[in-house]
C-alpha cells in the first residue's frame, strides 16, 4: 500500500473515532449551555479550564507529543522494540514527576494565573475561577499522561484507541452535569470533578493498549538515556511553538474578561464550532502523516517527504474550504440547533454567531499551520516554528488592540484569525525555501478547484436555511429536517462539483473508495 494511502486510511480511522467524541463533545457543550448558558458562572468555567487544559495543550499534545513520536520512531526504526520499550517507560517516569511538580505551582499561585487571565473579573469572579482552577488542576497529569501513551501508540500505528479516549472525557463532564449538579450551592463545581475524573478515565482507557502492545510502562530513573535529552531538547522550544495558538486563546480570553458579560463564553462557543472539521479531519491528517514524515526524514526520503506533505495539505484544504463556506452559510442555524436552550437563549445566539463568522475566516489557516508544524518537527526543527509562533502572538496582540474597539469580541476572533493567516504564510515561504518546493503548483491548483467547488455549495446550503425562521430557537422536528437537507445538500452538491472539476483529492478518495468496494464484494 502507498504512503498517501496509508495517510489517508490512517486518517480515516482517526477522524471516524474523532468524530464521535466531537459528537459527544458537542452534546457536552449543549449540556453546559443549557445548565450554565452564556452568563457569570459559564465565563468562570472557561477561564478556569483554560489554565490547566493551557499547561495541557502546552506540555501533552503539543511539545510532549510532537517531539516524543520520530525520537520513538526513531528506537523502532533504527534499535530494537525493546529500546522503545525502555525509552517509553523512562519518559513516563521523567514526565510524571515533572507533572507532579507543576501541578503543585499551579495550585500555589492559582490566584495569580487567574488574576493574569481574566484582569476585566469582579473580585468575586476572581475567586470563584481561582477556587475552580486548584481543584481542576490535578487533570493536568492524567491528561499528560494519556498524551505520552497516545504517541507511544501512534508511532506504532495504532490510532483507535488515543482517539477514542476523549469520549471517556465527554461521557464525565455530561454525567457530572445532569447527577452531580443538585449536590452543590455553586452548581459549576460539578463540572470541575467532571473534568478530573474524565482525565483518569481518559488514562485508564489507554493501559490495556499499552498492554497488548507490550509497551506498559514500568518505574525507570535512567534518565541519562540520550533519547531522553533528545526528547527534553525538542520538546523545550516545541513548548513555545505549539502553544502559540493555546498563547493567543489567553491573549483573547485577557481583552474579553473586559467586555460585557458573556463575551468569553460567545467566543468558547463558537471556537467549539469551529473545531468540528478541526477535530475531525485536520487533526487525523496531522497525526497520521506526522509518524510518516518523521520515517522519511530519518531515511532521508526527501521526494516521499515532500509527497506526503503535499498530499496532507490538499487533504486539509479539501475539507477546510468547503467548511468555511458551509460555517459563514449555515452559522445561526448550526448554534441555534446545537445550544439555543434553558439558560442559553437567542442573544447568547446572536453573540455566538457573531464570533464565528470571524473565526471561520481562518480555518485554512488553522487547519494548514497545524500540518507545516508536524513538518518541521518530523524534521526534529523546532527552533523555526518557535520564531514564527513569536511573530504570530505579536501580530495577534496588535489585532487585538486595533479591532477590539469597532468590533468587540467578534474582533477578537478575527484577530485570532489574522494572526493564523500570518502563522501560515511564514512558516509555508520558510519550509518551501528549506525543501527546494513541496508541490505549490499543485496544492494551488488543487485549491482554486475546491473554491470554485465551494462556491454554489454555499448559496444552495444558505437558500435552503432561509425556509425556517430561526430566532426562538429549540429543536423541532421541521428545523432538524431543514438543517439536515442544507448540509446533505450542501455535501453532495460539493462533491459532485469537485468531482466535475477533477479535483485530484476527489479522484483520489474516489479511486480508494471503488478498490476497497470491489474488494469486498
Amino acid at each position: 500500500m502507498s504512503e498517501t494511502k496509508n495517510i489517508t486510511k490512517a486518517a480515516s480511522i482517526v477522524g471516524g473515532a474523532t468524530f464521535l467524541s466531537r459528537i459527544l463533545g458537542y452534546i457536552r457543550d449543549a449540556v453546559i449551555a443549557a445548565f450554565l448558558g452564556a452568563g457569570t458562572y459559564a465565563d468562570v468555567f472557561f477561564i478556569a479550564y483554560r489554565i490547566p487544559n493551557f499547561f495541557r495543550r502546552l506540555v501533552g499534545e503539543g511539545a510532549l507529543t510532537i517531539s516524543f513520536i520520530p525520537v520513538f520512531t526513531e528506537e523502532l526504526t533504527t534499535g530494537s522494540r525493546e529500546k522503545a520499550k525502555a525509552l517509553a517507560s523512562r519518559a513516563f517516569t521523567f514526565f510524571t514527576i515533572i507533572l507532579t511538580v507543576i501541578i503543585i505551582a499551579g495550585i500555589i499561585f492559582s490566584e495569580q494565573l487567574v488574576e493574569i487571565m481574566a484582569p476585566g473579573f469582579t473580585p468575586n469572579k476572581l475567586a470563584i475561577t481561582t477556587s475552580l482552577t486548584k481543584w481542576m488542576f490535578p487533570f493536568l497529569f492524567f491528561i499528560c499522561l494519556v498524551a505520552l501513551s497516545m504517541g507511544v501508540l501512534n508511532s506504532l500505528k495504532h490510532f483507535t484507541a488515543p482517539a477514542l479516549s476523549p469520549v471517556w472525557f465527554n461521557l464525565s463532564i455530561i454525567g457530572s452535569t445532569i447527577f452531580l449538579i443538585s449536590f452543590f450551592k455553586e452548581p459549576v463545581y460539578a463540572l470541575a470533578f467532571g473534568v478530573v475524573f474524565g482525565g483518569i478515565f481518559q488514562f485508564l482507557y489507554q493501559l490495556p493498549y499499552l498492554k497488548q502492545y507490550d509497551m506498559l510502562p514500568k518505574l525507570d530513573f535512567n534518565f541519562n538515556d540520550p533519547a531522553i535529552k533528545k526528547i527534553i531538547l525538542l520538546m523545550l522550544p516545541a513548548s513555545l511553538a505549539t502553544g502559540v495558538s493555546q498563547i493567543n486563546i489567553l491573549i483573547t480570553s485577557r481583552f474579553a474578561s473586559g467586555l460585557k458579560e458573556g463575551s468569553i463564553s460567545y467566543l468558547y462557543y463558537a471556537d467549539r464550532v469551529v473545531e468540528l472539521p478541526m477535530g475531525v479531519f485536520v487533526l487525523a491528517v496531522a497525526t497520521a502523516v506526522l509518524p510518516s514524515m518523521s520515517e522519511y526524514a530519518i531515511k532521508k526520503d526527501w521526494p516521499g517527504f515532500k509527497e506526503s506533505l503535499s498530499f496532507a495539505i490538499r487533504l486539509v484544504t479539501f475539507i477546510t474550504v468547503p467548511s468555511t463556506i458551509g460555517l459563514l452559510a449555515l452559522g445561526e442555524p448550526i448554534v441555534t440547533m446545537l445550544f439555543q436552550r434553558g439558560e442559553f437563549g437567542h442573544e447568547a445566539t446572536k453573540g455566538t454567531v457573531y464570533a464565528l463568522y470571524f473565526f471561520s475566516i481562518g480555518l485554512v489557516a488553522f487547519g494548514g499551520g497545524r500540518i507545516l508544524v508536524s513538518a518541521f518537527y518530523s524534521l526534529k526543527d523546532t527552533i523555526t516554528p518557535v520564531k514564527i509562533g513569536c511573530i504570530t502572538v505579536v501580530s495577534n496582540i496588535i489585532f487585538c488592540f486595533l479591532l477590539i474597539g469597532p468590533l468587540r469580541h467578534g474582533g477578537l476572533a478575527l484577530a485570532t484569525s489574522l494572526s493564523s493567516i500570518v502563522n501560515l504564510l511564514l512558516l509555508f515561504l520558510i519550509l518551501r525555501k528549506r525543501l527546494g518546493g513541496i508541490g505549490g503548483r499543485k496544492i494551488l491548483n488543487s485549491a482554486v478547484k475546491v473554491v470554485v467547488s465551494s462556491i454554489p455549495m454555499g448559496i444552495s446550503v444558505y437558500a435552503i436555511s432561509l425556509l425556517v425562521d430561526w430566532s426562538d430557537g429549540g429543536i423541532t422536528i421541521l428545523r432538524l429536517l431543514v438543517l439536515s437537507l442544507a448540509i446533505s445538500f450542501g455535501v453532495i452538491c460539493y462533491l459532485l462539483f469537485a468531482r466535475f472539476f477533477k479535483s485530484p483529492e476527489m479522484v483520489f478518495l474516489t479511486n480508494m473508495f471503488m478498490e476497497r468496494w470491489s474488494k469486498y464484494r
